[in-house]
């Protein structure tokens, strides 16, 4: 088990009841939602940074993509569906 830390932090008041809201219709503590808030925003960061560094190492070597490969990823992107 990880052991846990305490913080404090201040919170606009809407945000600290909608919070609550949520924990209540989760059965859960604020507490607990707060830590799935933290994790979620950790790694959704962290995923980003790694992607930015590897394009960074892809540009450092000149490793682009060409005309075709943009087109093809912009019309799969802005296909609907």
């Amino acid at each position: 088990m990880m052991s846990k830390e305490k913080i404090t932090f201040r919170i606009d008041r809407d945000r600290k009841a909608a919070l609550d809201a949520i924990a209540i219709h989760s059965n859960c503590d604020r507490s607990h939602i707060l830590n799935e808030a933290v994790a979620t925003y950790l790694e959704m960061y962290q995923w980003q940074t790694e992607e930015i560094q590897k394009g960074i190492a892809e540009a450092n070597t000149g490793d682009f993509a060409d005309d075709e490969e943009v087109k093809a990823t912009f019309a799969r992107l802005t296909n609907v569906y």
